[in-house]
């Protein structure tokens, strides 16, 4: 499975992981970015799909990050990491991983896409969530790394050549945006958003299977309040694209 980045609209990754495990599908290898690298760790380290939405229930934006002191970016998410490293029970190494992982990043240093398959887990999750400008890049082994969705947003090229049957969750798809843009903020946020959407295409032609949680694409990245709803979202859209396909 090959899971999109998304920010709180993660949440519909574990839906879809979920209506899977009731139909008898489970992944045999799991490649995610940004919001779905976080789902990726959490279901590879063997964190129930129903309960992700929990653990995450009382997580606020502040509460992951802090303003930082540097030029790098607005914020820094050192907390978000160790929030990540506490609630993985006892993992730390992607490579030890039950099932096989690969976090997905940008390294901004070279301008290429990268696919974690060892190190540190949480580190590299942190990674691939860093979003440029608002958060700090993150480095790893001397290298800066930031938001895998920058040049590719579903991570299906990660893995295509590891599976014979690759399903893609796509919680960010293309649709139109109606809603008027008043300011230069505005501006990039839809700009960055087109990016990260359209970028996703090619990997979704790498797909033998692709979900799309259109009901949830104009959701914010930070909004919270909605989880449980994103995650319905998920579940429903994975059941309904399973049945259409005929994969059930």
């Amino acid at each position: 499975m090959a899971l999109s980045g998304g920010g709180a609209r993660g949440f519909a990754h574990a839906g879809a992981l979920q209506a899977l495990e009731e139909v008898g599908l489970r992944p045999d290898v799991i490649a995610g970015v940004s919001a779905g690298s976080v789902i990726s760790a959490f279901y590879a380290a063997g964190v129930v799909p129903s309960l992700m939405p929990t653990i995450f229930s009382n997580v606020k934006f502040k509460t992951c990050c802090e303003l930082s002191v540097n030029k790098g970016g607005l914020f820094k998410i050192d907390k978000f990491e160790t929030f990540v490293d506490k609630a993985l029970r006892g993992h730390k190494l992607i490579e030890d991983l039950p099932i096989p992982t690969y976090i997905c990043a940008t390294d901004i240093d070279h301008g290429v896409p990268v696919a974690f398959d060892s190190g540190p887990i949480a580190k590299c999750v942190a990674a691939s969530c860093s979003i440029p400008i608002l958060f700090n890049p993150i480095v790893i082994d001397g290298v800066s790394y930031v938001d895998g969705g920058v040049l590719r947003n579903l991570p299906a090229w990660a893995i295509r050549d590891k599976c014979e049957q690759l399903i893609g969750i796509n919680c960010s798809p293309l649709v139109n945006d109606s809603k008027r843009m008043n300011s230069i903020v505005d501006i990039a946020h839809r700009t960055y958003r087109l990016m990260a959407k359209t970028n996703a295409l090619t990997d979704m032609a790498m797909c033998d299977l692709v979900v799309e949680t259109k009901d949830i694409a104009h959701y914010k990245v930070f909004n919270m309040k909605e989880i449980e709803r994103v995650y319905q979202s998920g579940y429903q859209c994975a059941m309904d694209s399973l049945k259409r396909n005929k994969w059930i």
